[in-house]
């Protein structure tokens, strides 16, 4: 690992205010606010339309979609959208019509309802699914694109600003979601859900005229190692024609960001990091996507879960993100990466002693400020960990494979969490301890490759 040159506290926070960084956070918010729909937005709108906790838990696995982003992030990487590539560049492109995929199913979640149109609900939900982490594919890629290859400490701040800006599309959103709902309930409309995401599709709609002000300049490096790659493969044909030109781009396309992975770091190491990203945040997501419905049974109101969960949580993240982006500066990725698991562990307990006493809202503030910082802390320690493994030849489809891989872990089996609740007998305690024990895999994965990892870290 790289070691950064000592900077005074002031001298590195210095490095938020590049105006790239502003950038970067709308693209974390971007990415971010999808999640509010399916997650915390989806769960409530099922529990309160009178399903199970184990529909709720089971619902989760539309979120399974963003394990898989990376089997389609080469074509993403290269089919160029038509009018909109020409107009707004190949990545804003692909983003805007993401957008309107998502805009266009929350006017469909208007007009129906769960508990007459459960398969279509979902079905909906799978579409915004898909098309939230298709963008993903080319937001990560625009955000990673906007630092050079060889500026370290830009990276590490990049990471911490679309974290930022993640939590601030997810939580932000999450606030107006809850008001919006809570008080449309309050005002006795009936479908307050349905009128809830109609008013959440404005947010997409500014979102996109912001995009609008971020730069994308054509990466002539990347499409030349592309077509390089291909001509090694079309070589290998005899008779070139145009069936072999289409096998050789879809074998390049393919081939060439998996090859490129397994080659810079190894065969062992690859798959030991791998393992690592797959396992990391599982603990947190399991807790995560029972959180909500465990705010609810100990008898939280929505507008309770807004301020504390959404609002304060959204503050912390924020303070906090930034705070580790500037650990990860000074003391590198790893060391970062090892602290961000023992306290992600840590703050579960908290939950288990909330679970355990009788409702308290200075508890609650308190397991959710303490929750919020190991997150926040995690995930850009996570997200510049990733960032500097990718090879800038397929950044879209590299950081979509590392990350598409971790959020496979934390959706896939987390989707499962309902059941295990139910299995305890409804035990919140038990299972935020279970949730604490679930990081300790990957940190001794982590501990045995450490010496071999090679990151692009200046």
């Amino acid at each position: 690992m790289i070691e950064f040159k000592k900077q005074s506290f002031s001298e590195m926070f210095k490095i938020y205010f590049d105006k790239r960084m502003f950038k970067i956070l709308l693209l974390g918010a971007i990415s971010g606010f999808p999640w509010v729909l399916i997650g915390s937005s989806l769960s409530l709108w099922l529990k309160e339309d009178g399903l199970s906790r184990s529909t709720v838990g089971w619902a989760g696995l539309i979120f399974g979609v963003y394990a898989f982003n990376y089997l389609w992030a080469p074509l993403v990487d290269r089919i160029q959208i038509p009018f909109l590539t020409n107009k707004i560049g190949h990545r804003r492109g692909w983003i805007v019509l993401m957008q309107f995929i998502i805009l266009l199913s929350l006017a469909i979640w208007s007009i129906i309802s769960p508990s007459e149109n459960l398969t279509l609900v979902i079905t909906v939900g799978l579409i915004i699914a898909i098309a939230s982490a298709t963008q993903d594919i080319t937001v990560d890629a625009l955000r990673i694109e906007q630092i050079g290859e060889e500026e370290g400490r830009s990276m590490a701040a990049g990471a911490a600003m679309a974290v930022v800006g993640w939590w601030t599309g997810y939580k932000l959103g999450g606030v107006l979601s809850l008001f919006s709902a809570d008080l449309l309930q309050k005002m006795n409309f009936e479908n307050y859900w349905q009128l809830t995401f109609l008013i959440l599709g404005i947010l997409i709609i500014l979102m996109n005229i912001g995009l609008m002000f971020i730069n994308e300049t054509e990466n002539f490096e990347r499409s030349y190692q592309q077509k390089k790659n291909d001509k090694l493969i079309s070589d290998k044909f005899k008779n070139k024609n145009l069936f072999t030109n289409f096998i050789a781009w879809i074998g390049g396309t393919i081939s060439g960001p998996i090859t490129s992975f397994f080659r810079k770091n190894g065969f062992s190491i690859a798959i030991g990091i791998l393992g690592f990203i797959f396992l990391f945040k599982i603990g947190e997501a399991f807790l995560g996507r029972m959180s909500i419905i465990f705010y609810k049974e100990i008898g939280f109101s929505k507008s309770d879960i807004a301020i504390y969960s959404k609002t304060l949580g959204w503050i912390t993240t924020v303070i906090f993100t930034l705070l580790g982006g500037l650990f990860v500066i000074r003391s590198g990725v790893l060391k970062a990466m090892f602290l961000a698991g023992i306290i992600m562990a840590s703050t579960n307990l908290l939950f288990s002693v909330l679970a355990w006493s009788n409702k308290s809202e200075l508890l609650f503030a308190i397991a959710v400020i303490f929750d919020d910082i190991a997150a926040a802390f995690a995930t850009v320690a996570f997200v510049a960990f990733i960032s500097l493994l990718v090879d800038r030849s397929y950044t879209a489809t590299q950081y979509a494979l590392l990350a598409s891989i971790g959020t496979a872990g934390r959706t896939t089996l987390a989707s499962s969490s309902g059941a295990l609740v139910d299995w305890l007998n409804g035990d919140w305690g038990t299972f935020f301890v279970l949730t604490a024990l679930m990081v300790i895999p990957s940190l001794i994965i982590l501990w045995i490759m450490k010496d071999k990892l090679k990151l692009s870290e200046k």
